[in-house]
């Protein structure tokens, strides 16, 4: 199955940080959880297999799910929309369980 947009290695995102200078970080609570990140610009994945992770890039959003462990994203332009929800379908105004989500604009490479 083809993408439309390639999703890059963190080698080749490290590369990037010049047009995706901006970092979203997604940190598991220990509860299975789904998450939605939606960005005005484009957004890569850092993670060496995104497929293992459980998590679909395309374009400007990003989706998967996660238990435990981070997940992080490179992007440009702003955040446009984090939806999260925990394994019962609950999102986050409503369950303490979902992850949480850290963005920082303008974050040097790591």
């Amino acid at each position: 199955m083809a993408r439309d947009t390639p999703v890059r290695n963190q080698t080749d995102a490290a590369a990037n940080d010049t047009t995706l200078p901006n970092l979203v970080t997604i940190v598991g609570r220990g509860v299975p959880s789904n998450f939605e990140i939606a960005v005005d610009g484009d957004i890569e994945m850092l993670a060496d297999d995104p497929v293992a992770e459980g998590t679909v890039v395309s374009g400007s959003v990003a989706e998967g799910a996660i238990d435990v462990g981070v997940q992080r994203f490179r992007f440009s332009g702003q955040m446009a929309n984090v939806r999260l929800v925990d394994w019962n379908g609950n999102d986050a105004a409503n369950s303490a369980s979902v992850p949480t989500v850290h963005v920082e604009y303008g974050a040097p490479e790591r």
